[in-house]
């Protein structure tokens, strides 16, 4: 994997709520331009996991670097800053905006707020409207960008709030279940525009509970159970580990 810093590190993390420890000292690497998926059974502690990497919750212990920056005490809108976006396993959408308008929300983000309402904010406006176009451009929403966000399909929703992701201009991506609820053609194209996305050099952190999916785009894929790694490797190696097998039997689907 070379010798080049990761771009996301992960350094015993843990987070517990009472007795329950959600996530328990994991440690991991993701480097520049890496797919990486995330599987593990129900409960295994990958949504906390992603929620302390965007700093949606704070770790009781351990640390994430970004960039060789550690991310403690921040905020998510501030991680995001930092160059982190993500989706969520329930979408977050804005129904009664506009579709133009919800992707624009990531735009100011990576943009500021702050600069587009000073004087001769108005660039950072026009500069808020042209990644907005070719955010809904490259998920292929331009003829609804003028539409009600309630009024698209559920596959369409999905691919607006990656846009949105992707608006912020991240330095990783951070995928939460985007397959879920979407039909067999619907995943095809997912899978596609997230190979695509991967050929242009964006890193990505996938969850994802169908498994075909993951095991077909991710070059690794890491494994939690009870909130503990038990697996990190290439997915070949990954399926047949019986570590792997042992946590999976009898769980049923991906949470």
């Amino acid at each position: 994997m070379g010798t080049e810093a990761p771009l996301l590190a992960l350094r015993g993390l843990t987070r517990r709520f009472g007795g329950l420890v959600a996530v328990n000292e994991v440690s991991a690497e993701i480097r520049r331009g890496e797919l990486v998926g995330l599987i593990g059974p129900n409960g295994a502690g990958k949504t906390t996991l992603f929620n302390l990497i965007s700093g949606v919750t704070a770790p009781s212990s351990g640390s994430v670097e970004f960039e060789g920056q550690p991310l403690a005490g921040l905020r998510p809108f501030e991680v995001a800053r930092r160059g982190i976006g993500r989706t969520f396993q329930n979408l977050r959408i804005f129904p009664n905006m506009t579709v133009f308008d919800n992707v624009s929300v990531g735009a100011i983000r990576e943009a500021g707020l702050r600069d587009a309402l000073r004087p001769r904010g108005h660039e950072h406006l026009r500069h808020v409207g042209e990644v907005s176009r070719e955010m809904l451009a490259k998920v292929g929403l331009e003829a609804q960008a003028d539409e009600l966000a309630a009024n698209l399909s559920y596959g369409k929703r999905k691919m607006l709030e990656i846009a949105r992701a992707l608006a912020g201009r991240p330095k990783l991506l951070i995928l939460d279940e985007p397959a879920a609820g979407l039909n067999d053609s619907e995943t095809l194209e997912l899978s596609r525009f997230i190979e695509q996305l991967r050929a242009e050099g964006l890193t990505i952190l996938l969850v994802e509970h169908d498994m075909g999916l993951v095991m077909r785009v991710c070059s690794r894929v890491i494994v939690l159970a009870f909130g503990k790694k038990i697996a990190d490797a290439e997915p070949a190696v990954v399926r047949n580990d019986p570590h792997v097998l042992d946590a999976y039997l009898g769980t049923g689907d991906d949470e």
